[in-house]
């Protein structure tokens, strides 16, 4: 689907596109003039993919974690292990693989995001604690969003009072 709109205020000249179907050179654009406006404060971006990989007998990628690093941090999107495998350690190597693959590079923290409660557990069991949660994501669920410092520990926020 694609949509263009014109006359939108603001706007002398151009128009808006509504696509489904951004491509890489969209994504680019997009994430560049982002970036470039972002880095006199916090630096560029650099976001650098990072797999461990799950595969079968065959070579066949059968599950694994995906994610990249960002800022120091690796940011972990997705994370599956196939049914007759899980609770045989295989979803905590994943992790600890990729987690000493952070540290290689340098990272402060891993960041995840799940509406699984079996999931939550798990990255709370491999010491991820829950900074956040969003509501009705999916649809009468609701999202956490966890996460492990690899360095010292957290810094204290100036605008939280202690003891709170």
């Amino acid at each position: 689907m694609i949509a263009t709109g014109r006359g939108v205020a603001g706007m002398e000249a151009g128009s808006l596109t509504l696509t489904d179907a951004p491509s890489v050179a969209d994504f680019s654009a997009v994430f560049h003039a982002l970036d470039d406006f972002h880095a006199p404060v916090a630096g560029h971006a650099r976001l650098h993919p990072l797999a461990v990989l799950l595969h079968d007998e065959s070579g066949t990628v059968t599950g694994g974690l995906v994610g990249r690093t960002v800022y120091s941090w690796l940011i972990i999107e997705m994370l599956f292990v196939p049914a007759l495998l899980r609770g045989a350690g295989v979803g905590s190597a994943l992790v600890r693989m990729a987690e000493a693959a952070a540290r290689a590079r340098g990272c402060i923290g891993m960041q995840v995001d799940t509406f699984d409660p079996q999931a939550r557990s798990f990255y709370q069991r491999l010491g991820f604690t829950v900074f956040g949660v969003q509501h009705d994501l999916p649809p009468g669920q609701c999202c956490f969003y966890l996460c492990k410092r690899l360095g010292p520990a957290e810094p204290a926020d100036p605008a939280v009072p202690p003891g709170q």
